[in-house]
């Protein structure tokens, strides 16, 4: 996948890099990446989450980790009320949190780096716990700060019902000229719960059809049928767990036209049917 670097912005006083985004507009599709990693609260927003392979829903008070070089976006679908869409973003460096989880008083934060390598989607319970020292960690000082970021390791670190997100086979980033594949995936991300032609996308990329696709595999290391397949069967997976849609509508609304086709994909996916799936999260499995 091509996602653009982000550079974070450093600071000499802090071994810790944030930002409060608002947004009084939607949160837009901006696929990247950088080697830091993100803690990331989103506030009065509903939308995806897109985090490497991995498609989920968002809503208020959802609290995400990021490993490093992992690709990443969020996008917004609407607000739950006045004001905008907010995201408190938390980063910090490898190196700092490597040194910092050898601590005895942070083991805490150890365990988040083997287990957040490829995302985190923590429990409501775990995110309200935090939420409020997240929220006083973007008005505190720095020495503050320090103390915060290890009381909010501390919390996160025992959610054992914390979700991992991208799978082990994501793919990787991949250095090079991005923006052609950059405009390809907004496009397919924005769109693809609605039918998607080769044609339609070369256009997005200025390129031929034969030229869209060789660039594509060459920077995702996929088809591009089979990485709509991928996101389509992602955000049905996340429609799923967390809700009681009939999987007739669930269906329709990542894309497809013919239920028998939905479910043909999802088990091959998946290894199970829609159906199944949706029991073993209603199960605890």
């Amino acid at each position: 996948m091509r996602p653009f670097l982000e550079i974070i912005p450093w600071t000499e006083d802090s071994s810790l890099a944030h930002l409060n985004r608002r947004l009084e507009q939607e949160i837009p599709f901006q696929w990247h990446h950088h080697p830091e990693w993100e803690l990331t609260l989103t506030l009065n927003s509903v939308g995806q989450r897109f985090v490497g392979d991995h498609v989920g829903q968002y809503g208020d008070g959802d609290l995400a980790l990021v490993g490093p070089n992992l690709p990443h976006t969020w996008m917004s679908r609407e607000r739950l009320a006045e004001g905008p869409h907010r995201a408190l973003v938390i980063w910090f460096r490898q190196d700092w949190a490597a040194q910092v989880a050898g601590l005895p008083e942070a083991r805490a934060l150890g365990s988040l780096l083997a287990r957040g390598a490829r995302g985190l989607a923590f429990s409501e319970a775990a995110a309200a716990a935090a939420r409020p020292l997240i929220e006083a960690f973007f008005t505190a000082d720095a020495p503050a700060q320090l103390m915060l970021i290890l009381r909010i390791f501390a919390i996160l670190g025992g959610d054992n019902a914390a979700l991992p997100l991208a799978s082990a086979s994501a793919p990787a980033v991949v250095a090079g000229g991005r923006d052609r594949i950059d405009r390809v995936l907004t496009h397919i991300h924005t769109h693809f719960d609605r039918p998607l032609t080769v044609d339609e996308l070369a256009e997005v990329a200025a390129l031929s059809p034969s030229g869209l696709n060789r660039m594509f595999q060459r920077h995702v290391g996929r088809t591009i049928s089979d990485y709509i397949i991928a996101l389509r069967i992602g955000a049905a997976a996340a429609r799923l767990a967390q809700g009681d849609a009939p999987i007739a509508h669930i269906a329709a609304e990542v894309g497809y036209g013919a239920l028998a086709n939905f479910n043909r994909q999802f088990r091959a996916a998946k290894g199970m049917t829609p159906r199944a799936y949706r029991k073993r999260f209603r199960d605890g499995a």
